[in-house]
């Protein structure tokens, strides 16, 4: 085969061509958005369009929009214990995120290390609300924060945010959502999920790298101490001059992903069911996580028993297909998978995790394709492991 076939479009998602219109348009523009003349005046303006399709993106007021250089900015924004809502300006003492969140949430952001905790899942893969409302009653009357993903960027499984938004605002806490990996392929309302702080990223729904947005749900709701001090852009809450090619780029993606997703979910929805279908039939005693609660449409994350991700995502690299593994790694150490070990998952499941994740260009072929590569890996490797035990 010589064509290469992608199917990583969490980790990244192809370049759309109105991006590609949008950003390449921007980079023939000579003036900087903070100047008043004419040129600067016509950088200003591609930044508010994009603010504007943004917004529409997540049903947020464009003013609410805050540009950032990605998510992971965007996520340590958001995650600080100074956060005020009106006339409350105590600091929040806690921050409670579910087992499974990003790495950029894990660290805390500019939370102490002491004051993290976390809050675990149920086997499904979801946050336990229980166990959020239970933690939340007994951290009262302390102002807390709570940062829970919209959808897990390894499993695909989307979070009951409502509830979760519900449990929080009962308890007097702010809720954060990280809807990196939703936002353009399921609904992602910042009012109807309740969430006060939302954070997006333009290279997951086929914007440039190299841009992200924090949105606020109200202007009640103040971040002080912005991680960005300087020329006082972004309304202060993000200085330094603004990617204005990056971010034409993001507001042109949102707009297409607004625009595309229904047609795109029912068509993904369709081939990663193909693709679960002939996975279970090649490999029986597969395990596909998150296959019983709710997905976004695009996640598979499968693991077969004896066989390790690490080595079948680079038997499938060489085969010419781009997956990965659920697995984080860090200095060629590869680590088991902490979402699937939040999960109950064994050691050995919880590192063998790959990672499909299609996109809108995702043909039927190349599902076809990819089984038909993943059947000759699969058995390569267990015959391996096979005889390795014997």
């Amino acid at each position: 085969m010589t064509d290469r076939i992608y199917l990583d479009w969490n980790a990244t998602a192809a370049l759309r061509p109105q991006a590609r219109a949008a950003t390449t348009a921007a980079l023939d523009l000579a003036g900087n958005a903070s100047s008043i003349h004419a040129e600067g005046r016509a950088a200003r303006q591609l930044i508010e369009r994009a603010r504007e399709q943004v917004a529409a993106l997540v049903g947020a007021e464009p003013k609410l929009v805050t540009f950032t250089a990605g998510g992971t900015e965007a996520n340590n924004l958001a995650l600080t214990p100074a956060i005020q809502v009106g006339d409350q300006k105590a600091p929040c003492d806690r921050l409670l995120i579910s087992a499974i969140e990003h790495v950029s949430v894990r660290a805390g952001g500019q939370f102490a290390p002491e004051a993290l905790e976390v809050i675990p899942v149920i086997g499904g893969g979801t946050v336990d609300c229980a166990a959020l409302a239970e933690r939340l009653a007994a951290l009262a009357p302390r102002r807390v924060l709570v940062s829970v993903m919209l959808a897990n960027n390894e499993t695909g499984v989307v979070q009951p945010i409502s509830e979760v938004a519900a449990a929080a605002h009962a308890a007097g806490a702010l809720l954060h959502v990280d809807a990196v990996q939703g936002a353009g392929r399921i609904a992602c309302d910042i009012n109807e999920l309740e969430a006060d702080l939302l954070t997006i990223s333009a290279h997951k729904l086929g914007g440039p790298k190299g841009a992200g947005a924090l949105v606020r749900r109200n202007e009640t709701l103040h971040l002080p101490h912005p991680l960005m001090r300087g020329g006082g852009q972004e309304r202060g809450l993000r200085a330094g001059t603004e990617n204005v090619a990056a971010i034409a780029g993001f507001g042109a993606a949102a707009e297409a992903a607004r625009h595309d997703r229904q047609a795109d979910a029912g068509r993904m929805t369709a081939l990663r069911e193909r693709l679960e279908k002939r996975l279970k039939a090649a490999t029986p005693k597969a395990v596909i996580f998150g296959a019983d609660a709710p997905r976004i449409p695009n996640t598979t994350l499968v693991a077969v028993p004896g066989m390790k991700a690490e080595t079948a995502v680079i038997a499938l690299d060489l085969a010419g297909f781009a997956v990965s593994s659920g697995a984080a790694c860090s200095s060629g150490k590869v680590q088991p998978s902490h979402v699937l070990a939040a999960m109950g998952a064994s050691p050995e499941m919880a590192r063998g995790g790959v990672r499909i994740s299609l996109g809108w260009t995702t043909t039927e072929t190349e599902i076809d394709c990819f089984v038909d590569a993943w059947i000759k890996v699969a058995e390569a490797l267990l015959k391996e492991t096979r005889g390795l035990a014997a």
